[in-house]
């Protein structure tokens, strides 16, 4: 496999990055530390991608607090758009791919049907947009790029919502859980896995793809799953979006569909609870 450089390393899909590299023996792999691969550092970059010179760098670095970046805007917009441009420009300097992590948030999520990569992309929150303006500073910038949209990531790294639940779970008997938000869970390892199939495909179909787990589900559903695959006695009670108010308005109903990127790749996309079956099979491991 060609050279990889990994952008935001030391993140939690970075990290699930380095756990499959390791796995499927990707030697030709290099995960700088934060000092030397700052997204807002233009000269950096071109300096770091100009010494490593990789065919391929893949970007998880991102303004990834979605409250906070209604208060942070300049921030998100740094991290999300400037940072993205600053890579993409880094790139086109030496001839590498990049490959731009993104989000189901750039929709409105109004609509119950499959989000497809052609729709209308309709932000409702800072954190939205920027990581829209992100994506098409991307695609003005630089012609040889994949953008990976993706949605509910959670792994045995960092904090995301299934180590909260699990943590919540040896502390509380009761917890109420929003049930009128719709989507699909996203195993890091999973994303990390398609990524890799991308770069090994060699191929040259640029643009924007897809990728979550498979199926459907809302954060009470998700939670009450958490808590019997790993059997915690919790009781989850579901309530509406209102009775819990968050200063980022959310996406309602955000699945995408995802037949683009397993067409392209021919990449087989796990079921979401049975990835979280694994994934909560390691955390109890660690």
């Amino acid at each position: 496999m060609s050279k990889i450089l990994v952008i935001g390393a030391g993140g939690q899909l970075g990290q699930c990055l380095k756990t499959v590299a390791e796995r499927r023996e990707i030697t030709q792999i290099v995960f700088p530390e934060e000092k030397d691969a700052n997204i807002l550092d233009e000269t950096g970059l071109k300096t770091l991608l100009a010494n490593e010179k990789p065919a391929f760098v893949i970007n998880c670095a991102a303004y990834t607090a979605v409250d906070k970046a209604e208060d942070e805007v300049d921030l998100a917009k740094a991290i999300n758009e400037t940072g993205a441009a600053y890579l993409a420009t880094a790139c086109l300097a030496i001839g590498a791919t990049l490959i731009h992590v993104s989000t189901d948030f750039v929709f409105e999520g109004n609509d119950v049907k499959l989000l497809k990569e052609e729709d209308e992309a309709k932000p409702i929150n800072v954190y939205g947009l920027t990581k829209l303006d992100g994506e098409k500073a991307v695609a003005q910038l630089l012609p040889n790029h994949f953008i990976v949209r993706t949605s509910w990531l959670y792994s045995e790294y960092a904090n995301n919502f299934v180590k909260t639940m699990l943590k919540l779970g040896t502390e509380r008997d009761e917890l109420n859980i929003i049930a009128d938000q719709v989507g699909t869970p996203t195993y890091a390892i999973d994303l990390a896995n398609a990524i890799f199939d991308i770069i090994a495909s060699s191929s040259t179909a640029y643009g924007i793809y897809h990728y979550s787990n498979e199926g459907v589900t809302s954060w009470f559903d998700f939670a009450k799953a958490i808590f019997d695959i790993s059997e915690a006695s919790v009781k989850v009670n579901p309530i509406p979006g209102s009775a819990y108010p968050t200063k980022a308005t959310r996406p309602a109903f955000s699945v995408m569909d995802k037949t683009k990127i397993k067409k392209t790749f021919n990449i087989e996309i796990p079921y979401w609870r049975d990835s979280l079956v694994e994934c909560i099979s390691k955390i109890k491991d660690q």
